[in-house]
């Protein structure tokens, strides 16, 4: 077998040189095919290339026979100020020429682009290097032709000339060079009129960096002068959105005007002023976008670079910082002098319940309505100025706390500008008493309200937090209202144990006498409460500005206090004479001894210490009726109940009565 299956092999290897030989030729048949194929390709692209040249240098010269510079126009409009019916036909075929030109142009344009095209894929090519002069003066005589032939358009307001200049411009992807030039043609010498060169004189009651005004003469302007070419260039399904007239040459002329002749337009050193500039710069902003035909037309608008650094001019962060010290500052100032300062008005004004009596608290109220003033409020600023709004409210709070805890410890300490709270008397805090709730009910109502109302563009989120925190800041003022009231019950409890003092002198007027028993109350009992009446009932202030529930809490308050420390004086000095007598008594006891007589010998006198607690008895009986006079029931006092059973015989513990 191994003869025939040789034969077989040399067969089979015969066969796969023959293959491989086949297909060398064929690979490499489609290689020369491959390179042909491209160097065709590279030929027709080179052989395109220079008919696309050609073509673009041959159009360009038929473009002298069209009056490209205009001294045809210049004739007409001659001719037509001696005789409008002989120059009427002129005129029309002046027009007819430039939208011929135009027309010439959009094509040259057109061909620009699609060598544009065959540049991009033919570079680095020796022919295309030898041919760029050629298409370099190609370009250059576009763009100068172009130009002349737009602002021809644009003099004559001929739409037709704009409409094919502009799609030109848009064929060579040169939008830069038709807005630069509606810029220098149209736009800049109509902001010359309105911002001129050098100083100008401001009008009556006006600076000189107001900006106001030449924003109204602006806007006519764009609407007279530059709404032709804004409505071509927005027209639906007209191929030029990709112009932006408003931003690169109307903001940008603007922009420019008030860098070069109002630079202290855009100074937050003057607040006022400035504020007023910005708002009537966001609202010409807002009048520009009303031109841009749809949503993403005004996004467009505010993405621009130009529109970018107009907002960048405006350092809205100083302006905030200037009115935090300003508003701030004031507040600050009347709250660390070192007494209160009654409104000078307050007395006249009496009858009105939510008249603030104090400046600190009137400071406060005008510092808080500042923040949302019309001429001080920034929407872009409203986080700051309300985050301000409850630094102030915090600040007035922490003033009362500080004053308060200074005047119990009688020591301002490192605290200054507590001084006020140590020399305030009862009647001046009432003063604060009022204030407080006054400033409460304002800050919780009405203030909320307008500062919703300013807010209203935010969303139900956003307003149910400011509402929230601003509630939170009415309730920090309100929290006051205790520490307040103690202090005020401190201060009457303070001049009545003045009084109460002079309860010691009974041991002096019983002790080792032979006075019968009291009959009446001691003289000292009618001044202990004459504090709270003349203050509380009878005072000015607590009449107009103190509520009935507000001035029985203080009576309370003060009597339930006055009467504890009454209790514990009347303890001790009960406690004492029992001490005293019960010493007396054995030393009487033992002389008697030692005289010989009966040691169970008693004497059946009163003593002193029933004088004593009988006086106390007609003391805290009038007191009672003291304390039912100013409308407190004595019995409700648990420190009353322990004095009457300190003090009262044995018949009559059981009941309070006198």
């Amino acid at each position: 077998m191994r003869a025939p299956l040789l034969e077989l092999r040399e067969k089979i290897e015969g066969f796969r040189g023959s293959v491989e030989g086949s297909l060398v030729a064929l690979q490499n048949g489609l290689k020369q095919r491959s390179e042909a194929a491209s160097a065709r390709e590279v030929l027709e692209l080179l052989l395109d290339t220079f008919h696309v040249v050609s073509k673009v240098e041959k159009l360009i010269k038929e473009l002298p026979s069209v009056p490209a510079d205009g001294s045809d126009d210049v004739n007409l409009e001659e001719s037509n100020s001696m005789s409008h019916a002989t120059t009427l036909q002129p005129v029309e075929n002046g027009a007819n020429l430039r939208e011929t030109q135009s027309m010439l142009l959009e094509r040259i344009a057109s061909e620009m682009n699609r060598l544009k095209f065959y540049i991009a894929h033919a570079q680095n090519l020796p022919f295309i290097e030898n041919m760029e002069k050629r298409i370099q003066s190609a370009g250059l005589l576009l763009d100068a032709s172009l130009g002349h032939c737009f602002v021809h358009g644009l003099e004559q307001r001929d739409a037709n000339v704009i409409y094919n200049c502009l799609r030109a411009y848009a064929a060579i992807d040169n939008t830069k060079n038709a807005e630069e030039i509606f810029r220098t043609t149209v736009v800049a010498p109509l902001i010359q009129k309105i911002i001129p060169h050098g100083p100008s004189e401001a009008v009556a009651g006006t600076s000189v960096d107001e900006l106001e005004n030449d924003y109204k003469q602006i806007k006519q302007c764009v609407e007279k002068d530059c709404r032709f070419l804004l409505d071509i260039s927005s027209a639906e399904n007209s191929g030029l959105h990709v112009f932006d007239f408003l931003a690169n040459s109307v903001l940008k002329e603007v922009l420019s005007a008030i860098q070069k002749e109002k630079p202290g337009a855009f100074s937050p050193g003057r607040p006022t002023e400035f504020l007023r500039n910005y708002k009537s710069s966001l609202d010409f902003l807002a009048h520009l976008e009303g031109y841009c035909p749809s949503r993403s037309a005004v996004a467009k608008f505010r993405a621009e670079a130009v529109y970018i650094e107009f907002m960048k001019q405006w350092n809205v962060g100083v302006y905030f910082s200037l009115r935090f010290q300003e508003i701030a500052g004031a507040l600050d100032s009347a709250l660390t002098v070192a007494s209160l300062s009654p409104v000078q008005n307050s007395h006249s004004d009496q009858g009105n319940s939510q008249t603030l009596t104090l400046k600190q608290s009137v400071n406060l109220l005008e510092s808080l309505r500042s923040c949302w003033r019309e001429d001080v409020f920034l929407l872009s600023c409203s986080d700051k100025f309300l985050r301000l709004s409850l630094q102030l409210l915090s600040r007035y709070s922490n003033w009362l706390a500080s004053g308060v805890a200074a005047r119990r410890s009688g020591n301002v300490g490192s605290n200054p500008g507590c001084e006020w709270a140590i020399s305030a008397a009862a009647d001046d805090f009432i003063c604060i008493i009022h204030d407080i709730s006054c400033l409460a009910t304002e800050v919780s109502g009405d203030y909320l309200t307008h500062v919703l109302q300013l807010l209203a563009s935010c969303s139900s989120e956003v307003l149910d937090l400011v509402k929230q925190s601003i509630l939170d800041g009415g309730k920090s003022l309100s929290s006051m209202l205790p520490l307040v009231i103690s202090t005020i019950v401190e201060a009457l409890v303070e001049k009545a144990v003045e009084d109460l003092r002079q309860l010691k002198g009974i041991t002096a007027t019983y002790r080792m006498t032979n006075k019968p028993l009291p009959v009446r109350h001691s003289p000292y009992v009618s001044g202990v409460l004459r504090p709270l009446k003349q203050t509380l009932l009878e005072g000015e202030r607590a009449m107009t500005y103190l509520t009935p529930e507000t001035k029985n809490e203080l009576l309370l308050g003060a009597a339930t206090e006055i009467t504890g420390r009454y209790h514990e004086l009347a303890a001790d000095l009960i406690s004492v004479a029992r001490k005293t007598e019960s010493s007396l008594l054995k030393i009487r006891q033992g002389a008697q001894r030692r005289a010989g007589a009966s040691s169970d010998v008693l004497d059946h006198n009163v003593s002193d210490t029933d004088k004593i607690c009988m006086q106390l008895f007609l003391d805290i009986q009038e007191y009672g009726r003291n304390l039912a006079a100013l409308g407190v029931q004595a019995a409700d006092i648990p420190a009353y109940r322990s004095l009457w059973q300190c003090v009262a015989p044995l018949d009559r513990q059981g009941v309070i009565n006198f």
